[in-house]
């Protein structure tokens, strides 16, 4: 397969960064964009004159190879479910379902072994966990025992404002406990606020995990600045990495301040290695970065985090 013929579905904030990639990628062509509205239509063939733009999947389901799912989180299920029945490669942005149960019912599915299914949990493509994993000092400290606390918050900017803030920023981090340290969730409490909208807006999160460890995840999106931090504290001291100023840092046990330095790392485009990694899969019959196994695992705690909340009480899984 010399290029991977790929629709894009759906061209709103996020769908229409998506249709740049793939235009921008020489292994990749795009056949079309979908938009199931006669406004949507017209606003992508605005933006793209020279793309051909439909209005239904079905028009060029025979023509595409693969198809990259960008739309509102509730249309992720029968969509991948579609794609999937009729043997096409999959990219579905985060989170892969609106709830755990379809999740389920995905999973469930006889998905052949030669399709690639990627779920889009881009916060996997830091330059930064390259450098931190492959760095022999710093490996092990990702299977020790630790306090684990990741911040992620912003000022409030008016989006996705269809869903809480867990569906929408801490499934991020949660899926980070997945990548970063081969876990799994074993209970959560959860304590939150509903600020500027009639959804959690503001959200804590305290987290069991399978390893021994725990994890205190913050996520808000009323806040008076932008931050993005993992913070890891064990027996072997700590790690901080800046996710907003591309930096992190170490302190080992007994190290003074003079002594702890900041390394820097390269900003990635983390769309464009999505992608990127996407079509190789398919050309090269390798194995996804986000597995559809590790997109349920995220739908799964979410799911655990808003139960929490709506109870007050702790869940255990």
């Amino acid at each position: 397969m010399e290029k991977v013929k790929v629709a894009v579905i759906g061209c709103g904030y996020l769908g229409r960064w998506h249709v740049e990639k793939a235009i921008s990628l020489g292994n990749a062509e795009l056949i079309a964009i979908i938009e199931n509205s006669q406004e949507g239509m017209k606003n992508a063939q605005k933006l793209y004159p020279n793309e051909r733009v439909e209005i239904d999947l079905l028009n060029i389901l025979d023509e595409i190879d693969a198809a990259i799912v960008a739309t509102p989180t509730s249309t992720h299920y029968e969509l991948v479910d579609k794609l999937i029945t009729a043997g096409k490669h999959v990219f579905c942005e985060k989170p892969l379902t609106n709830s755990l149960e379809e999740s389920l019912k995905l999973k469930s599915l006889k998905i052949p072994q030669e399709l690639v299914l990627q779920v889009g949990h881009s916060e996997r493509f830091h330059n930064v966990w390259g450098q931190v994993l492959n760095d022999e000092k710093l490996r092990p400290f990702f299977k020790e025992t630790s306090i684990i606390t990741i911040d992620r918050y912003a000022p409030f900017k008016g989006r996705a404002t269809d869903v809480d803030v867990v569906s929408d920023l801490m499934i991020h981090d949660l899926d980070l406990l997945t990548y970063l340290f081969k876990i799994d969730v074993v209970g959560a409490f959860a304590t939150g606020f509903k600020i500027n909208t009639d959804k959690w807006d503001h959200v804590t999160a305290q987290l069991d995990l399978s390893s021994g460890s725990k994890a205190i995840l913050t996520c808000g999106r009323n806040h008076v600045e932008e931050r993005r931090t993992v913070q890891i504290i064990n027996s072997r001291g700590t790690l901080l990495v800046d996710l907003m100023n591309l930096k992190y840092s170490f302190a080992a046990p007994g190290e003074t301040s003079e002594a702890i330095t900041f390394h820097s790392y390269e900003k990635a485009d983390h769309l464009l290695e999505e992608q990127t990694w996407f079509y190789n899969c398919i050309q090269q019959k390798t194995n996804s970065m986000v597995p559809i196994e590790d997109g349920i695992k995220a739908v799964k705690w979410v799911d655990a985090v808003q139960r929490s909340l709506e109870t007050g009480k702790a869940v255990v899984l």
